[in-house]
């Protein structure tokens, strides 16, 4: 499951989800070269360069309780936000925008894909206590801090503080209800919440820099919104 929604993998098997994706990925590189653009072809070969360091940075920061916010947002800036900005970049230059149009297209998806993920991370805690499990805490179970664990550290009792930093460093799936618990009373999710609206707001003033009134950029501007209202 993932929200409450069955995965590809738990409906059609691990053959077929895999055989699938192999075919999107290969589509993907067939639409790349049918645009015939070189600069398109050097967006998405450096997207996928950096998006693979940032999962490298990732497992680098499993089980470390030292990871502050700046090494988490560098990981989401590596890997969520590089696809987001990769995406509108590449809308700028199909649609020949000058230079400084299209950087602030790209800033804008970078800092929409950093408010998404952030806010993707703070839907792991979100769910009823009695619903922890494959939905909620994945990451914690899996050695990573999170922005709402990393600020939990900070705010936490001594006692508090340690279940967190053991949780981190061995995993805390047998825990989790318990960090459920202290990540919500400390006002972490509501920290990690207001991150993500400061992320929006940015993204918003680089789409209004970068495109004119128009239906479209309204469009946009409503998906920046519901990036940071979203519930699942």
């Amino acid at each position: 499951l993932r929200r409450g929604q069955k995965t590809a993998n738990s409906l059609f098997g691990n053959e077929a989800s895999v055989l699938v994706g192999d075919f999107i990925y290969s589509r993907a590189f067939q639409m790349m070269v049918s645009v015939n653009q070189m600069k398109v072809m050097e967006v998405l070969a450096d997207a996928t360069n950096v998006i693979a360091e940032g999962e490298v940075l990732q497992l680098l920061n499993c089980h470390d309780p030292e990871v502050d916010e700046s090494r988490y947002l560098q990981v989401i800036r590596y890997k969520t936000a590089k696809l987001f900005e990769s995406a509108t970049r590449l809308a700028g230059i199909l649609a020949e925008v000058p230079l400084p149009v299209e950087e602030h297209l790209a800033t804008f998806g970078g800092e929409l894909g950093t408010a998404f993920q952030i806010i993707d991370d703070v839907l792991d805690y979100s769910g009823q206590l009695e619903d922890l499990g494959k939905n909620l805490g994945d990451d914690l179970a899996e050695g990573k801090a999170t922005l709402p664990v990393i600020r939990a550290l900070q705010t936490a009792a001594p006692a508090q503080a340690d279940l967190l930093r053991n949780a981190i460093e061995q995993g805390g799936g047998s825990s989790l209800e318990a960090v459920a618990r202290i990540i919500r009373d400390s006002g972490a999710l509501a920290y990690a919440r207001q991150r993500a609206l400061q992320f929006s707001q940015s993204a918003l003033v680089h789409l209004n820099q970068a495109l004119p009134p128009s239906s479209y950029r309204d469009a946009l501007a409503q998906l920046t919104l519901l990036a940071v209202e979203r519930t699942r």
